[in-house]
């Protein structure tokens, strides 16, 4: 099986780290022209360069802007006005309590988390229905469908990435535009890495090794025993964004190494 998305453009929101990276690079690999996208120019340049160290062909183009307000989007919108896939993967988490988590909170995580989606795709899902072709992604998680004590808000949103996903595949049904819904497990990403580096140094074992034993703890469940690669999530989105997979659409993919029971789903 061959992925081959030459001539496509392709659009990876919240890109400069962790999954949205791992994204973007698949993409180049696979021969899309990716855009890049981040709030610092600094990491952006970063990235660009992390992916072209890797692949030294990739067609790349780098956008500083914040596409968690309005601005950010136009700013986005004016630069690249059309686009044939769309990975909507930007946004952030927190552990807190849900009483000691003020409206504030709520409102910028759903700013962020949902709305962003929301904002791109509203403007790049018409030129793709025009051409009839395209794919839309929306990076949820398996806090959407198992929302984690410690994370209501974050889990909230991730939840509301499912309905808008398949309200929206539903809505351009016969169009050609695939929309669908990524959702991972705990995958091994600097932010993962931030978080344990305490508990590593405490442990005595790697980061790796404190990762997958956060895994085997805090997610029993998990049938893989451990914490995905970002290399993993990442080519499920490539194939969803190909051609390969135009018979896939209004689904909710899992690649959380089987930490949430299907049966409960």
């Amino acid at each position: 099986m061959k992925i081959d998305l030459s001539g496509k453009l392709a659009i990876v929101s919240g890109s400069t780290g962790g999954i949205g990276l791992g994204i973007s690079q698949s993409l180049a690999e696979a021969g899309a022209t990716v855009v890049v996208i981040g709030r610092e120019t600094a990491k952006v340049e970063q990235a660009l360069a992390s992916i072209r160290q890797k692949v030294p062909d990739a067609q790349l183009r780098g956008l500083t802007a914040d596409l968690g307000t309005a601005e950010g989007a136009e700013k986005l919108f004016a630069a690249e006005p059309r686009a044939d896939i769309l990975v909507n993967n930007l946004g952030i988490f927190d552990a807190v309590d849900f009483f000691d988590t003020p409206d504030s909170e709520w409102t910028r995580f759903y700013e962020v988390n949902v709305i962003s989606g929301v904002r791109l795709s509203r403007h790049y899902v018409p030129a793709m229905v025009e051409q009839g072709w395209g794919r839309v992604i929306f990076l949820s998680s398996e806090s959407g469908v198992a929302t984690p004590a410690d994370m209501l808000n974050y889990g909230v949103t991730k939840s509301a990435n499912l309905a808008v996903s398949h309200g929206l595949a539903k809505r351009l049904a016969g169009t050609g535009v695939t929309v669908n819904a990524i959702l991972p497990g705990p995958t091994f990403t600097g932010g993962v890495e931030h978080m344990l580096k305490d508990a590593a140094a405490e442990s005595g074992r790697n980061l790796r090794e404190e990762a997958d034993a956060f895994v085997r703890r805090a997610r029993p469940t998990s049938i893989i025993q451990r914490v995905a690669d970002v290399e993993e999530v990442a080519h499920l989105v490539t194939y969803i964004a190909s051609p390969l997979s135009s018979a896939t659409t209004g689904a909710a993919l899992r690649v959380d190494g089987g930490v949430v029971d299907s049966m409960a789903i």
